[in-house]
Order: C-alpha cells, then sequence, then structure tokens
C-alpha cells in the first residue's frame, strides 16, 4: 500500500464559456482566480484556474472551456459530483446566495452525516458544498466571509457499473474505506490534506458518461514532490498500470492513468507551486503561456475571450 497520496490536488473539467465559468468561480463561489494560462494541447482555449489564496493542493479547481463544446452526457466511468468543504452551520447562508444567484438544481440533503447543498454548474456540472470542521484557511477576497468561505475540496464522487476494482485501486494508493450508505461507498485517506474523501456509486445498470462540457476531465491526487511521485509511479507500474512518464504542467508535475473503471487519474506535486511566474499578490491576472506558446501571444490575447 502507497503512503505518499495526502488527498487530492485538483479536479479539471470542461466548460464552454470562459467568462461565464470564471463569473461563477469567483463571483458565486468566491474562490481566487490563481492563473490564467492556456491548455498545453490547445492553446487557443483558456486553462483557468480557482483554489485558495495560493492555489493549495487540495483546493484547486481548474477549467479548459471549450467555445463549440456540447453539453456532457452523465453517466457511468466517470467523476460525478465535485464536493467543496464548508463550516458547520453555513449551509443556510450557502442556499441563500445561490437562490440569489439563481443556480440551477439547488437543494439540501444530509449524507453521511453531514449536511450537503446540492446544485449545478453553467454547464450543468453537479457540485455539493458539505458542511464539516475543516480548519483549512479560506480565501475571501470576493465578498464572502470566512464563517462561510469554502476551505477547499471535501471528496469527489464517482459514478461506476462496478466498484471493486477501483475500490482495490484506492487501497493500494492509501485510501480505507469508512462506511457505505445505500450504493455509495466513502473511502480517506489517513491524516491527509482536507481533501482526502472519494465516494464510489456503484450503478450496475448505468450508460457510459460522454464527455463534453461540464464533465470532470480527470482527478488529480497529491504528492509531496517528484521523488515521491516516482514511487508512486514505479509502484503503479509494478501493480500492472499503464502510467504516463512525467510531464512538466509548469505549476506542478504530473503523471496520468486510467482506472479500471474508466476514470482518468492524475498524480501531481506540489512543487514548483503558482507562484513561479507570478507574483503572489497578483495570482491569475496576467494571461501565463507555457514557453512553447509564448510566441503566439500577440495572437492569443486578441483571439482569446476577454477576462477580467
Amino acid at each position: 500500500m502507497l503512503h505518499q497520496i495526502k488527498g487530492l490536488h485538483h479536479v479539471t473539467s470542461l466548460a464552454q464559456s470562459a467568462s461565464a465559468n470564471n463569473a461563477f468561480f469567483t463571483q458565486v463561489l468566491g474562490l481566487r482566480r490563481i492563473k490564467k494560462t492556456v491548455n498545453f494541447d490547445a492553446p487557443d482555449v483558456y486553462h483557468l484556474y480557482y483554489g485558495d489564496a495560493s492555489g493549495s493542493a487540495g483546493t484547486v479547481m481548474t477549467y479548459f472551456p471549450f467555445p463549440h463544446a456540447s453539453r456532457a452526457k452523465p453517466g457511468v466511468g466517470e467523476a460525478g459530483r465535485v464536493s467543496f468543504s464548508i463550516p458547520k452551520g453555513s449551509a443556510r447562508a450557502w442556499l441563500d446566495r445561490l437562490a440569489l444567484f439563481d443556480v440551477q438544481n439547488l437543494s439540501q440533503d444530509n449524507r453521511f452525516g453531514q449536511d450537503r447543498v446540492l446544485f449545478d454548474g453553467p454547464d450543468g456540472d453537479q457540485f455539493a458544498l458539505i458542511a464539516t470542521d475543516d480548519d483549512r484557511t479560506p480565501w475571501t477576497g470576493n465578498g464572502i466571509s470566512a464563517e462561510m468561505a469554502i476551505r477547499g475540496f471535501h471528496s469527489v464522487h464517482l459514478r461506476l457499473r462496478d466498484i471493486a476494482a477501483n475500490q482495490e485501486l484506492l487501497q493500494f494508493m492509501g485510501y480505507e474505506t469508512l462506511d457505505q450508505q445505500g450504493p455509495v461507498t466513502r473511502l480517506a485517506v489517513p491524516g491527509g490534506n482536507g481533501a482526502d474523501i472519494i465516494d464510489l456509486e456503484v450503478c450496475p445498470d448505468g450508460r457510459l458518461g460522454a464527455q463534453g462540457a461540464g464533465s470532470v476531465h480527470h482527478v488529480a491526487f497529491a504528492v509531496e514532490n517528484r521523488a515521491r511521485q516516482l514511487e508512486v509511479r514505479e509502484a503503479l507500474l509494478d501493480t500492472g498500470y499503464r502510467v504516463t512518464p512525467v510531464i512538466d504542467r509548469d505549476y506542478f508535475h504530473a503523471i496520468y492513468f486510467r482506472t479500471p473503471g474508466g476514470v482518468l487519474f492524475e498524480v501531481a506535486t506540489h512543487e514548483p507551486g503558482f507562484a513561479r511566474d507570478e507574483d503572489a499578490a497578483h495570482l491569475g491576472e496576467a494571461l501565463k503561456l507555457p514557453s512553447q506558446h509564448e510566441h503566439l501571444r500577440a495572437k492569443l490575447e486578441k483571439e482569446l475571450e476577454p477576462l477580467p
């Protein structure tokens, strides 16, 4: 069993409108935009990052907004609902705030003894705010008080026809099974980074999901540094997984592999961080380009949708 993984690093999803995506995460949810860059493989598409003040591992939601993307068709073999942590006692305030912004499919329930506020994002992506004890320091720069501000991720929910192989994989990655409620099994990393829960839902008759705007592209797990990442990579290779070489993503180093249920997993380092090319006080303000795309700057600054 691995011990290097401490929970989630980031979650990356697909969207249509960059401006609608940016407004939702900064103005409605109150997160900080910590990086405005472009997709490594499609530089005419933004890669937007949102999180806490510094983009700490376990707080970062990222998006590729493809302007002409079709809507996702939710199903099995993918990550579904992404949940954020909020302070206990703040669910009512969030219900009122989200209603004020006319957020869609807003409701409330309780799962595993925790109050949840459920809602959809601009592209039909499914989210939850889960009230829990969480001592992580939130970003409060967008008009939301510390008493209700998002602390980071709480968990990610995977929908699968059969959870056995994925449960075994997560246990190999250091997760322990905590509880089961109906078709949902909860696992967590002991002593993790606060974003340390994965929920597996078994949907034996579910249709395969089709990716599009509103779907999760991949789920990334956090390791401290490249040495720990290489240990994880070797262990996964030895277990039979096909794992990519280490890829430099400018703000972290990444490896990728496909799970038995079809979900794309990434393992990402904390280093070098989001302040490597931008002062910490001004994260996410300027357009930052990977070095291989710097020659496209004039073209991209003209063609990419303007963002505040």
